[in-house]
Parts: C-alpha cells; sequence; structure tokens
C-alpha cells in the first residue's frame, strides 16, 4: 500500500469513527432527555413529528383532529421571541386543521399538586412569559397569579380557582387556569389541577 493510499484510509477511518460518534451522541441525548413535543402553531405536523423526541401519530389529511403523545412529554414552544418550556405533562394535545397545528391543551403535571407545588409551576411560567415578552391580559378581571395569601384563599376555594390570560404580541394567547381537584388517591389533602391553552390570540387584550 502506498503512502498516499494509507493516507486516504486512515482519513476514512477517522471520518466513520465521527459519524459513529455523532450518531451515539444522539441516541444518548434522546434517551436521557425527558420526551418532549417541539411545535410552533401554524406549523406543519410533520415538522414537529420530526422535530419532537415525545412519539405522536401523524396528522390525517383534510381533517380537523387532534393527537396525543405515546407517553408523558414536556412542550417546548419553540418560537424564537416567545418561547416557553412547560413540565413533564400527562394531559397534552395538539389540535390540527389540514395538517397545520392549531392549538395545544395541556396540563402540565404529571398528577394532581399541592398547592405550593402548583404556585411554584404557574409562577416560572409566568416568569418565562415576562420574560419573552408576553403580556397579562383582562388583568382587572383576571391578574397573573401570585403566591399572596389573597390567592391562595381563592384557590382553595372549590368555587373559585383562578384564570389568566396572556399575549405575545399579535401572535399568541395562552390560557392559564388552576382549580381544586379532588384526588380520590391523596382524599386528605387539597390538590390541583392546572389547565394551560395556547392558540392564535381568541380574545381582545
Amino acid at each position: 500500500m502506498s503512502r498516499l493510499q494509507h493516507r486516504g484510509w486512515r482519513r476514512g477511518l477517522v471520518a466513520l469513527a465521527v459519524m459513529i460518534l455523532l450518531t451515539v451522541m444522539v441516541v444518548v441525548q434522546r434517551l436521557t432527555d425527558e420526551p418532549e413535543i417541539a411545535l410552533l402553531i401554524g406549523e406543519p405536523w410533520e415538522d414537529m413529528r420530526q422535530r419532537s423526541s415525545a412519539s405522536i401519530s401523524p396528522a390525517i389529511p383534510g381533517r380537523v383532529s387532534f393527537n396525543v403523545p405515546y407517553s408523558d412529554a414536556r412542550l417546548r414552544f419553540i418560537d424564537p421571541q416567545y418561547g416557553f418550556v412547560t413540565p413533564m405533562a400527562r394531559f397534552l394535545t395538539v389540535i390540527y386543521n389540514e395538517e397545520l397545528i392549531n392549538s395545544v391543551r395541556m396540563s402540565p403535571q404529571i398528577e394532581p399538586l399541592l398547592l405550593d407545588d402548583t404556585l411554584r409551576v404557574v409562577l416560572d411560567l409566568q416568569d418565562q412569559w415576562r420574560r419573552a415578552g408576553w403580556v397579562p391580559i383582562r388583568v382587572e378581571e383576571d391578574p397573573p397569579f401570585a403566591d399572596t395569601p389573597k390567592w391562595r384563599a381563592q384557590l382553595r376555594d372549590v368555587n373559585k380557582g383562578g384564570t389568566s390570560y396572556w399575549h405575545a404580541g399579535t401572535q399568541y394567547q395562552v390560557m392559564l387556569v388552576v382549580n381544586r381537584f379532588k384526588d380520590y388517591r391523596h382524599p386528605t389533602e387539597e390538590r390541583y389541577l392546572i389547565k394551560l391553552s395556547l392558540a392564535t390570540p381568541w380574545t381582545k387584550p
């Protein structure tokens, strides 16, 4: 084997080793990360499927429908300005129309939470929105959640709960709702359910 052939053979081995290493890194990353649905409102369904590490069924052409991931998953909203990430969710529904993502309905939790944990999740989401430029709307009727005695008393009231609305410019809207939830697995504890809706704006500021 000539020196030139030997060098080419070595370069080929190095390139193959690099390709194998990169493939292994991607596989390990997918196995170690929490499954997630990563999406944009209005994008093609298949773009979301290929990007997400959580498995979800294909869209049915020409239909208005929805799918849910095959496993618990967090939502990663990937808008470059208004993006945010939720905790892992057991209930996460992605709605589509003509194979384009229309909206998301989810509960960003694995099980009903205690009040302290509920407020931690809700306040973290609101902090992400504020930092990304989302603005709370309808604040006189539905102010943002806060960890105050007044808010805690309102959330503990089974007939009240709370709702907060946020706009991202004229592009997106989220609605965040918290209510008491009777969890039969924890009958002596106050548990709470969080609901989050994401879509293009459906209410005025």
